[in-house]
């Protein structure tokens, strides 16, 4: 992945952020927050079977993230604060590794 720097002035996320990238796909964006950071996954179409599928091993946080977004255009747009090391790190690495392949 290559790492992407940039200032948002975007009214819904204002200010820095890092956006990961494979190939010029975003794979997630991380907000740097106090304290904490916050890691933005989209699950598109593409990816949302092979999701699903793992969606019950994941840590209960990111099951009741999902469950309560919105779905628009077949995608949900999943903001998930991590402010630990937890299960919810292993979770985001296997998540944006769905999002990497493609699934």
């Amino acid at each position: 992945m290559t790492p992407k720097y940039e200032f948002s002035k975007c009214s819904w996320e204002y200010g820095w952020n890092i956006k990961m990238k494979k190939s010029q796909k975003t794979l997630c964006t991380i907000y740097p927050r106090e304290n904490y950071f916050t890691v933005m996954v989209v699950i598109g179409k593409k990816e949302k079977d092979s999701f699903e599928q793992i969606l019950p091993t994941l840590h209960s946080n990111i099951q009741n993230i999902y469950a309560n977004t919105q779905e628009g255009n077949g995608q949900k747009w999943l903001m998930i604060d991590l402010d630990d090391d937890n299960k919810q790190y292993e979770d985001i690495k296997t998540i944006i590794n769905i999002k990497a392949c493609g699934k």
